[in-house]
C-alpha cells in the first residue's frame, strides 16, 4: 500500500476546507476545487480528502450528507479549539467535557454534517 487516507463527500469543498483550517490547524496541500487535500504541520503523513459530492466520479446515489461515522483528533490544547470553532460558527454538538477515560472532549459537525470529536488528555 502506497498511501491511505479518508475523503468527506460535502457539497462546498472549500467552507469545509475552511473550517479544518480555522478550527484544526491543518493547511491545503492541494486545490482542485471540486477536491482538497488539508495536511497538518505537526502530523507528517497525514492526509484528508474534501470531496465535492455532486462530482461524477462519486457513485450514484452515494453524495448524500455523511453519517455513520465520526472523525476524531486528538489535540493538546482543546480551549483553543473551543474558542476558534466559537469564532467560525461551527455547530458544537457536545460541549467539552471530561470522559471516564482520561480525556476531555467536544464533539462538532463540520459544514458536511460529519461528526468530529476534538479531544486533548486531562492534565492532572
Amino acid at each position: 500500500m502506497q498511501r491511505a487516507f479518508p475523503n468527506v463527500l460535502c457539497a462546498d469543498p472549500d467552507r469545509s476546507a475552511a473550517f479544518y483550517e480555522a478550527v484544526l490547524g491543518m493547511t491545503r496541500h492541494a486545490d482542485f476545487g471540486w477536491f482538497i487535500i488539508l495536511t497538518h504541520p505537526a502530523m507528517q503523513g497525514l492526509e484528508f480528502g474534501l470531496l465535492d459530492r455532486s462530482q461524477d466520479i462519486i457513485p450514484s446515489g452515494a453524495g448524500g450528507a455523511p453519517s455513520g461515522f465520526m472523525l476524531t483528533f486528538v489535540v493538546e490544547d482543546l480551549e483553543g479549539v473551543v474558542a476558534r470553532a466559537e469564532e467560525f460558527g461551527a455547530e458544537i454538538v457536545e460541549a467539552p467535557r471530561d470522559m471516564v477515560y482520561g480525556q476531555r472532549r467536544m464533539v462538532l459537525k463540520d459544514p458536511a454534517g460529519a461528526l468530529v470529536d476534538v479531544s486533548a488528555p486531562i492534565s492532572r
